[in-house]
């Protein structure tokens, strides 16, 4: 499967759409929010551009890209009029893979000018906002030379890899995690073997990449999913996926699907530890890590909905595209039904804690 031309948030606003379920990452991003603010307001006080060059990556289609967009200008105008060196012009690119549904933003664009310019009544001086899609893999060059970027902010996408790994297939094309969709507890060692050495690979790619297009001096702040220690297998975010690939393992056994179509479906993501991204930060040498923070986002239900529901909606907005190119759409109902009702039997019996990195990096001079 081609992961740059399958996969995509759920489009539009719909029940099961991104933008209707993505609350837990509006809720990790402004959990760190202020870490973005005083990134940006901290470049923006030692380099004071003229025009500032600003990235989302991984953008998607609900809501979440437009609000940390509006935080951040509010925070460089406020920055900016302190220091008496307001801002001409603002570019702001929005980018993700060319299936997302880069319409249901357009279409809110006018609203968001309009109340960015309603909040900036009275002052004069008002900048010109610049923004447009930027449709491609962030596995490599998405822009021009490094006179394009000043901050690039990314929030839950890097854990998405730009393939399933290859070797989790043998010699004779044949699957080798057989009954799993990712690392597990019966998966052979060469598993997780595949699915660091693909993390390592797209994320050097991803640095050099933005270390070719960020100014010297730029930040990037990048939020994604990962786990504690060296352990693959944990009861944080890998436990999510071994409850899917149960759900998975229900419909088999009621012969709703094949075993064999289970067995040749692994899912294009992976949660990194915290040494790993250090150790590819500092391979790749085009950027200091200033911040590299770990949280949890605390559990929460959704008004009448149970934690699992909330839970379930929020991966089949992520996972809808893909599953639905390999196994069809009309297994999606049953199969969330089963893993909403695993996740809350199993936050019941003790609770699945996933984790959180928020990683703050700096151009280097050189």
């Amino acid at each position: 499967m081609d992961v740059e031309k399958v996969f995509h948030m759920t489009g539009g606003i719909g029940k099961t759409s991104y933008a209707n379920n993505s609350t837990l990452q509006k809720k990790a991003s402004d959990k760190v929010k202020h870490i973005i603010i005083e990134t940006i307001q901290e470049l923006y006080i030692t380099t004071t551009p003229k025009s500032l060059g600003i990235a989302d990556l991984g953008c998607s289609s609900g809501p979440n890209t437009l609000s940390i967009i509006k935080d951040i200008f509010e925070a460089i105008e406020e920055t900016s009029h302190k220091i008496l060196h307001p801002v001409q012009e603002y570019r702001f690119y929005l980018n993700d893979l060319p299936t997302n549904d880069f319409n249901s933003i357009f279409k809110a664009l006018p609203e968001f000018h309009r109340i960015l310019k309603q909040e900036r009544n009275g002052i004069n001086g008002s900048p010109t906002i610049f923004m447009g899609g930027y449709p491609g893999s962030f596995y490599g060059r998405l822009f021009p030379d490094s006179t394009s970027l000043h901050f690039v902010h990314s929030s839950y996408s890097l854990h998405w890899l730009s393939r399933v790994p290859l070797g989790l297939f043998d010699e004779q094309g044949k699957p080798i995690n057989k009954g799993c969709i990712y690392i597990s507890k019966s998966s052979p060692p060469v598993v997780s073997q595949e699915y660091s050495k693909q993390f390592k690979e797209d994320f050097s790619m991803f640095l050099r990449s933005r270390s070719e297009e960020i100014v010297l001096g730029g930040r990037m702040a990048l939020v994604l999913l990962g786990r504690r220690g060296p352990e693959h297998v944990d009861r944080g975010n890998s436990f999510f996926w071994e409850l899917l690939s149960r759900s998975f393992a229900i419909l088999v056994s009621k012969g709703e699907i094949e075993q064999d179509k289970v067995d040749s479906y692994d899912v294009h993501f992976y949660a990194p530890s915290r040494d790993e991204i250090e150790d590819e930060v500092r391979k790749e040498g085009s950027f200091v890590l200033d911040k590299l923070e770990m949280f949890e986002i605390d559990r929460e239900d959704k008004g009448s909905e149970s934690y699992g529901t909330l839970v379930a909606m929020t991966v089949r907005a992520i996972q809808e595209s893909m599953i639905s190119e390999h196994f069809g759409d009309g297994i999606l109902d049953t199969l969330f039904d089963n893993f909403a009702k695993l996740v809350d039997e199993e936050m019941d019996k003790d609770e699945i804690k996933p984790i959180t990195f928020v990683l703050v990096l700096r151009k280097k001079y050189i």
